[in-house]
C-alpha cells in the first residue's frame, strides 16, 4: 500500500543511524525516528509519526544525548503519534492516531492507547491496560494491570493549580473508569472499583466499590451490579469478559493459577 508497506521502511522516512531496528520493522511515509531508539521485531509504525522526540533539555543545553526509547516487539503505532525519548513500551503495544506519550513513561505489555490520548510523562501503566480515545493521564499517574479507562476521562495531578506540587493518581488492578470521569490529585482507586460516567472523584475509592456522581459517592459494591438485559452479575468483569485477555477461552481462574498472577493489588 502506498505510504505504508508491511516489512519495509518508506523512502521518505528519516531514521537515525543510532536507532536499532529489529527484523521485519515497518515504518510509514514521513515518520522520523530519532537517536537511541530501539524498536523490536515486527513493529509497525504508521505515517507521519515522531519516535524518540527529544525532551525539553535538547532545546536549552549543549551536549544533549537523547535518552533511550524502547518499543517492544509486535507493537502497532498508528499515524501522527508522538512518543518522546526516555520511555519503555512493552511488547504488543497498540495505539490509535495522534496519541502522545511523554518521557519517562513505563508501559507494560499488550496495552492499548486510543486516538488522541495524552500521557504526560513520568507515568506507569501495567499490562493489558485499555485507554479509550481522548484520555488525559497527568504526570506521576500510576495505573495497574488490566485497568479500563473510557473516553474523555482526565487524571489530574496539581492540587493547587498552578503549582510545582504534583500528586499523581493511583489506580489499582482491574478498576474501571467510565466516560468523562475526573479524578483529582493524589486519589487512590482500589482494585476492581467501578467509577460511573461523569463522576468527580475527590476521595479514595475502596476496592470493589461502585461510585457515582459529583462529588462521587459509593452506592454499592460491584457484586451488587446486575446486567439490565439478563439480570446476571457482571462484575468482577474478568469473570465475564475475556476478549483480548490472556485468559481468553480458558477463564480467568485457570489462567491465574497457570500464570501465578496475584489479584487484589
Amino acid at each position: 500500500m502506498e505510504g505504508l508497506t508491511i516489512g519495509r521502511i518508506h523512502s521518505t522516512a528519516i531514521v537515525s543511524k543510532s536507532a536499532t531496528l529489529g527484523a521485519g520493522v515497518t515504518i510509514g511515509a514521513g515518520t522520523i525516528v530519532y537517536d537511541n531508539v530501539r524498536i523490536g521485531e515486527g513493529v509497525v509504525i504508521g505515517p507521519y509519526c515522531t519516535i524518540g522526540e527529544p525532551i525539553a533539555t535538547y532545546y536549552r543545553h549543549d551536549g544533549y544525548r537523547n535518552p533511550d526509547l524502547v518499543i517492544g516487539p509486535g507493537s502497532l503505532i498508528r499515524s501522527h503519534t508522538v512518543i518522546y525519548a526516555g520511555s519503555t513500551i512493552g511488547a504488543h503495544f497498540e495505539c490509535g492516531h495522534r496519541a502522545t506519550i511523554r518521557e519517562n513513561t513505563r508501559i507494560g505489555s499488550h496495552c492499548r492507547v486510543g486516538t488522541l490520548c495524552d500521557i504526560q510523562g513520568d507515568c506507569h501503566l501495567g499490562d493489558y491496560v485499555r485507554l479509550h480515545s481522548n484520555v488525559h493521564v497527568s504526570q506521576k499517574s500510576w495505573i495497574g494491570n488490566f485497568v479500563w479507562i473510557f473516553p474523555y476521562t482526565v487524571l489530574t495531578n496539581d492540587p493547587h493549580p498552578p503549582s510545582n506540587l504534583l500528586q499523581g493518581v493511583r489506580i489499582d488492578d482491574f478498576a474501571v473508569l467510565a466516560t468523562m470521569v475526573v479524578v483529582l490529585p493524589g486519589v487512590h482507586i482500589g482494585h476492581d472499583a467501578l467509577v460511573g460516567a461523569k463522576a468527580l472523584v475527590r476521595e479514595d475509592v475502596p476496592p470493589e466499590a461502585v461510585v457515582v456522581g459529583s462529588p462521587a459517592k459509593q452506592i454499592c459494591t460491584i457484586h451488587e451490579v446486575r446486567s439490565r438485559r439478563t439480570g446476571e452479575p457482571v462484575y468482577p468483569w474478568r469473570e465475564h469478559f475475556d476478549r483480548g485477555m490472556p485468559w481468553e477461552g480458558i477463564g480467568f481462574e485457570v489462567w491465574a493459577k497457570q500464570s501465578g498472577f496475584c489479584t487484589g493489588r
